[in-house]
């Protein structure tokens, strides 16, 4: 392999520290810099920009791989210019903390941040985001974005804090050899709650020593939790999270102790796996790069990047998981229209407010962000990809070992988390109520209505409502 002139570091510093020959001025902090002043701050000095990104699990990196062609074409166009990959090794949770606190100071800011839109609107609100509107406006590319894609990376009142670069669906996939052991109809397409439950209870009875339903429960799974599982259930009732047009949390609602009994009922009858297993933060590693190629779990609530492990590359190749397993739509609770339900979330890169580089770092978004380099990525991560010309590729639709052109389908009836500053405040509530009900410690009435107490203290209760039947 050719010698990688990328640097890739293993502890977050200053773009320039260390480097005599780096300028920095100090009005590049300023949000009102203009891009020809941060051009003409050095035009000869060696110049280094800094890219911070989540490493977790087991290798290979495909985000690390993907930066780092960026970053390689990066620097044949732009001389003199270094590109310092940052990655962080932390789990989800950990790395939102971490990066966080590295925004916060100029001395630690990295340039360029890979975001999980769910936190850009709390991020951008809180200073540590440079709003990228004038960027965006003068890119021809962002038209080949999709809208429900730049609603991801854009706040409330219309800032755009980054470039989305992967989004996602979620669905359950069932492992064929399993339901037709156990009796089941294959293809399966479950039509409400019920169906799943007792194809899970179908499973249990006759195919013993598998997990029967797997789902993330615990509170070391972080946004997970939430997601892939809770939302997953919510969005299908008749009720939601959050109510846009009065602006108030929804804390207590049918659907929402739905829901949580829904989790407990799985827990109860002995449908999900042990505790051992799903309440650590690997519980998504075990279930992808373990059990599944075990052909251990009969069903799983998860996401659609999940064969992205099994590629030749991946970190538990498997060349048959998507023969072994498909993938089909999360039913609504009763089948109510429009019959089924999804969420979909994603990746964003932005820059750090206190960024010394914010023109080579747009640019440098702009070349990772362009047609060639996201398709690799989201075929190799298993991703779905925000560009419209990509998605509608048909060798990215059609890719070997992946479920894209299914997975894109469940997007007319998908969901996104509000665009709110205090989701993350909020989510870490249903990750602890989730995981009090999944273990028994609260029933589902106690941990809706400790949801409740917590929401009220954290947003005011002003700012909060019950629906009742």
């Amino acid at each position: 392999m050719k010698k990688r002139t990328v640097c890739i570091g293993s502890s977050i510093v200053l773009a320039c520290a260390g480097l005599s020959g780096c300028a920095t001025n100090s009005s590049h902090t300023s949000p009102a810099q203009t891009s020809h002043q941060q051009a003409a701050a050095s035009t000869t000095k060696p110049r280094v920009i800094t890219v911070a990104y989540q490493q977790f699990g087991n290798p290979p990196y495909f985000n690390q791989e993907w930066l780092q062609q960026a970053a390689q074409q990066f620097e044949k166009q732009y001389h003199g210019v270094t590109v310092k990959l940052e990655p962080i090794e932390a789990s989800e949770n950990d790395f939102y903390t971490k990066i966080d606190l590295m925004m916060k100071s100029a001395s630690t800011a990295p340039d360029v941040v890979t975001e999980d839109t769910f936190l850009i609107n709390a991020d951008g609100s809180a200073g540590y985001l440079q709003p990228l509107n004038a960027d965006v406006k003068s890119w021809p590319d962002w038209s080949e974005f999709s809208a429900a894609m730049k609603t991801g990376s854009t706040s409330n009142s219309g800032e755009v804090y980054g470039v989305p670069y992967s989004t996602d669906t979620r669905g359950l996939y069932y492992d064929v050899k399993i339901f037709k052991e156990a009796g089941l109809p294959v293809p399966w397409h479950p039509k409400n709650w019920n169906d799943v439950l007792n194809a899970a209870k179908k499973i249990k009875e006759k195919v013993p020593g598998v997990v029967p339903l797997w789902m993330q429960v615990g509170k070391a799974t972080g946004e997970a939790t939430t997601m892939q599982t809770f939302e997953m259930l919510l969005y299908g009732t008749h009720d939601t999270l959050y109510d846009a047009a009065k602006h108030k949390w929804i804390v207590q609602s049918p659907g929402f102790l739905n829901s949580l009994k829904w989790i407990q009922t799985v827990y109860a009858d002995g449908l999900g796996p042990s505790f051992s297993q799903i309440l650590n933060a690997q519980a998504g590693n075990i279930e992808s790069q373990q059990l599944m190629p075990q052909q251990k779990i009969g069903i799983a609530l998860d996401g659609n990047w999940l064969p992205g492990s099994w590629q030749k590359n991946g970190p538990a190749p498997w060349p048959d998981g998507t023969k072994a397993y498909q993938l089909t739509a999360m039913p609504t609770e009763f089948g109510q229209a429009p019959g089924y339900t999804s969420m979909s979330g994603g990746w964003a890169l932005s820059i750090s407010h206190l960024s010394q580089n914010k023109q080579l770092a747009w640019d440098f978004i702009k070349i990772a962000t362009d047609k060639k380099n996201m398709e690799w990525y989201d075929v190799h991560q298993g991703n779905l990809a925000p560009r419209k010309d990509i998605a509608n590729d048909p060798a990215y639709e059609n890719a070997p070992g992946q479920f894209f052109k299914v997975a894109t389908s469940f997007e007319k009836f998908t969901h996104f988390r509000p665009a709110n500053s205090q989701y993350p405040s909020v989510s870490t509530q249903i990750q602890a109520a989730v995981e009090a009900v999944a273990t028994g410690a609260l029933t589902p009435e106690q941990a809706m209505q400790q949801y409740a107490n917590n929401v009220q203290r954290i947003v005011g209760a002003s700012n909060t409502e019950t629906v009742s039947k």
